[in-house]
């Protein structure tokens, strides 16, 4: 591969949501983003979804392997739709992410997919980072610095991705680079959509809170907010990064409420714990840009409008897709990997020092 002209590479994401695996192709040189490309999507079903759930705070064991199997053969199944791809950047499923242990696990084995799909994989973008002393994650910052500048900001602004945990990445889209000094800031800022989407399954036997109706329809209650916002790691300087069931005891504070109240104040819950990790950036964000499955939730939304004091918007609103950002940005890492281009910097994972994470399986010479 040519380490200097554009290739169209395929990005895969499959979240802690467990919804399925987005797929997106990006044209890109591995700084700028060009183009944007055909995108497809895989749900997991219920029988997929319960193997990978049950395998959720393992490292090994059969569980994990099952796990595994069912993660290679849905992306299997879905990147083999793009003939075209030049290169694939593939995540896999994070099962369990310990950063303060060194510790983490994505299912599925790139190697596989390469020999599947007869093209270079790039994978494993996180032990390098953490290797080094980092939190590897989260892993999207430098995609999201090349977005802002696609979209021409001249000012300081915030990506916030709501999956099932939030994270946030603070930018100055002015900065020579993403991994020069101030370009960036990113951490986890706390549960998103998991907990909710656990009490709809618990409580309603459904997987999500389906055009946010049961936030909207309940009512958040203050004291157990502030309860939530107690935690020492609203406190903690970033880096920082979580794992899904980091904060499952919010559960256990909603316990008594209402499906409708439990909804809202995890929600509310969720938007505090956003404007608590707006004050450990550099300066006040022109605006906040959401993606993931969050921006969908209008109760969310309209915490976050109410409690931040810039403008909210979801990603749509500067033309980009909030459904497959993340996929692209697997396949704008995968470019850099190639290319030698740092993936992670001091400001996004707290690693050491600019690295470039990932290892490379290839099918077939590019």
């Amino acid at each position: 591969m040519s380490k200097e002209r554009p290739v169209w590479a395929l990005g895969a994401m499959s979240g802690t949501s467990l919804d399925g695996v987005d797929a997106a192709m990006l044209q890109t040189d591995g700084q700028r983003v060009l183009d944007f490309g055909r995108h497809a999507y895989r749900p997991y079903s219920n029988a997929e979804r319960d193997t990978i759930r049950n395998a959720f705070g393992k490292l090994e064991g059969a569980e994990v392997k099952a796990a595994a199997e069912v993660v290679e053969n849905a992306h299997a199944e879905l990147l083999s739709e793009f003939p075209d791809a030049e290169v694939v950047g593939f995540h896999g499923q994070t099962l369990t992410h310990l950063p303060d242990q060194n510790t983490t696990l994505q299912a599925g084995n790139g190697l596989v997919l390469a020999g599947v799909l007869e093209k270079t994989v790039v994978w494993d973008f996180r032990t390098a980072d953490m290797e080094l002393g980092g939190q590897g994650a989260p892993l999207a910052p430098f995609y999201h610095w090349a977005l802002a500048r696609h979209v021409g900001a001249t000012e300081p602004l915030a990506f916030l991705n709501l999956g099932g945990v939030g994270n946030i990445t603070w930018l100055d889209p002015l900065a020579d680079a993403p991994e020069a000094d101030g370009a960036l800031l990113a951490f986890d800022t706390g549960p998103a959509n998991a907990l909710i989407d656990d009490l709809c399954q618990e409580r309603l036997g459904q997987r999500y809170d389906v055009d946010g109706a049961l936030t909207l329809a309940g009512k958040a209650h203050d004291p157990i907010v502030d309860r939530m916002m107690s935690a020492r790691y609203f406190a903690k300087v970033p880096p920082k990064s979580l794992d899904r069931n980091d904060f499952a005891k919010w559960r256990e504070f909603v316990s008594d409420l209402s499906n409708a109240d439990a909804a809202a104040t995890l929600a509310a819950g969720t938007a505090a714990a956003v404007e608590k990790g707006l004050q450990h950036c550099p300066t006040p964000p022109a605006r906040v840009l959401v993606t993931g499955g969050g921006r969908k939730n209008p109760g969310i939304m309209a915490g976050l409008s109410a409690r931040l004091s810039c403008p909210v918007m979801p990603v749509e609103d500067v033309g980009l897709d909030g459904d497959m950002l993340e996929a692209q940005a697997f396949a704008f890492l995968a470019v850099r990997v190639l290319r030698g281009l740092a993936t992670s910097a001091p400001g996004t994972t707290g690693v050491a020092t600019s690295v470039g994470g990932g290892k490379i399986s290839r099918g077939t010479d590019l």
